[in-house]
């Protein structure tokens, strides 16, 4: 892709689409850093392999094949010649605010501050969703004290209104005259 002069603003939810988890970590591809950057993906790898020591392996790491080929099939089929032959780098949130240092663009620069911001985002949504998913335990476990007490309370409802139904022989009261003395 050719280089273009004056910056272009990058939507987040572009941004958002070119995140992938793998490793057990959040990264960004080197071809879709490139496209966002407006650089060629050559230049990009160039530029990383230039600076090595500045891409320890929890800022980039390179894909393995099979990696590689489950993200294509994610991806459907692709064209021949469209794709690089060498396997891909996978940048983490680190290694791409890493990348601005290394490729000197005013677009760089703008692309890495919104990727940034993605990032954030992202780690704020998944804070969030553990608080919910924490407050929704909480309410669970409420809920199931709640059903034993209320089955217990069924329970004794239900011995009462069994002692209700069979009253027992009562013994007569008061006083009683005899038959015989008449």
């Amino acid at each position: 892709m050719a280089k273009r002069e004056t910056a272009v603003s990058v939507p987040d939810e572009l941004v958002m689409n070119k995140i992938y988890f793998i490793r057990g970590h959040k990264v960004m591809l080197d071809s879709d850093l490139a496209e966002l950057y407006l650089v060629d993906n050559k230049q990009l790898k160039r530029q990383v392999r230039r600076n090595m020591d500045r891409f320890p392996a929890d800022f980039m790491f390179e894909l393995t094949k099979a990696e590689y080929d489950a993200l294509r099939s994610q991806f459907g089929t692709l064209k021949r010649g469209e794709h690089s032959k060498y396997l891909p780098y996978a940048f983490t949130e680190q290694g791409v605010a890493m990348l601005s240092s290394v490729l000197n663009s005013k677009q760089a620069i703008q692309v890495n501050i919104r990727i940034m911001r993605v990032f954030t985002r992202i780690r704020q949504m998944l804070f969030d969703n553990t608080e919910l998913r924490l407050a929704i335990e909480e309410i669970r476990k409420k809920t199931e004290n709640n059903t034993k007490n209320i089955e217990v309370v069924f329970q004794y409802l239900d011995e009462l209104i069994e002692k209700k139904e069979k009253p027992k022989p009562r013994k007569a009261i008061g006083y009683k005259i005899s038959k015989s003395k008449k």
